[in-house]
């Protein structure tokens, strides 16, 4: 379900996908939502510049959202987990710190994709995004079916130069020009 199209007349412009993996749980060998964006991200043609997995905590979050919005390697940030409504559940917060412009429609549609899939809880999930100093930051559920839907649904056309009418990739070059 998506509208738009892949102009098959431009070539494909791989982008530097940084994966974040927010959870008090699990560890590397047991993060299958990162492990399923990593597969996404890779099939698509993308190239993976970095992967990691920190505790729930809004400040450990933060600085490794800065960390990598201070990597020139890379492009794009997904974290997976935290945006939930517990107590424990911070990566919005987290992203308030760092991101000096939200993308709401993100969220939404994100929200309005998962209602089709799971009904009224869609409402239960933070899912968020922005920019900060030209790096993208999006924010999806630590769930496998909601990665799966933020990527297969939004980011596999957003990320792709190719995509019409319009797609975050092609903006990279411009994110910083108010910078000077």
């Amino acid at each position: 379900m998506t509208a738009g199209r892949i102009d098959p007349s431009l070539p494909f412009r791989p982008v530097r996908i940084a994966v974040l993996t927010v959870s008090d749980s699990r560890d590397l060998a047991s993060d299958r939502s990162g492990d399923l964006l990593v597969e996404r991200l890779e099939a698509a043609g993308h190239v993976l510049a970095a992967r990691t997995l920190i505790k729930d905590e809004a400040t450990l979050i933060a600085e490794q959202f800065r960390r990598w919005i201070d990597d020139p390697s890379i492009e794009v940030v997904i974290s997976t987990g935290g945006t939930g409504v517990t107590g424990r559940d911070v990566t919005p917060e987290a992203l308030a710190l760092v991101a000096e412009k939200d993308i709401p429609g993100f969220g939404e549609l994100f929200r309005m994709l998962s209602y089709a899939k799971i009904g009224t809880s869609a409402v239960q999930s933070r899912a968020t995004a922005g920019v900060a100093k030209g790096t993208y930051l999006f924010c999806l559920p630590g769930s496998t079916g909601a990665c799966r839907d933020g990527w297969d649904d939004i980011l596999a056309f957003q990320l792709d130069n190719r995509h019409r009418p319009c797609n975050f990739a092609e903006l990279l070059p411009r994110l910083r020009e108010h910078e000077g």
